[in-house]
């Protein structure tokens, strides 16, 4: 989705933290997404929710977990997309691999950075 970070993210993780993002989710759209940190707990989890941005609703709970060798990150997402029906219609086969597309990525930096369990 080229997301970059535009502002809200030079300092430290905190409850009321407000991040905007310029996203690409189509060729040739590109959008704003701001979204609040509504909830932190230092290396427990943080939660946020979506302001403004490209999907209709957006709840997303990031749990770290302590396990034997190293942490795991544990991902809880309840969205619903745009448009109506004709969002339903392209779920399955533009918005669901993009968001795999996306914590794929992550997964796979996230092993390059510190070292698959």
């Amino acid at each position: 989705m080229n997301m970059a970070i535009v502002s809200g993210a030079d300092r430290p993780m905190f409850a009321g933290q407000v991040l905007q993002y310029s996203v690409t989710p189509l060729p040739g759209f590109k959008t704003k997404w701001v979204s609040e940190i509504t909830q932190y707990e230092d290396k427990k989890y943080f939660v946020d929710d979506q302001l403004y941005g490209p999907y209709a609703f957006w709840h997303h709970k990031h749990f770290v977990h302590e396990i034997e060798g190293g942490v795991e990150m544990e991902d809880i997402i309840d969205y619903k997309v745009p448009f109506g029906i004709l969002g339903q219609l392209v779920h399955p086969f533009l918005v669901k691999p993009k968001l795999e597309q996306i914590f794929d990525y992550r997964t796979k930096k996230l092993e390059e950075l510190f070292g698959k369990y």
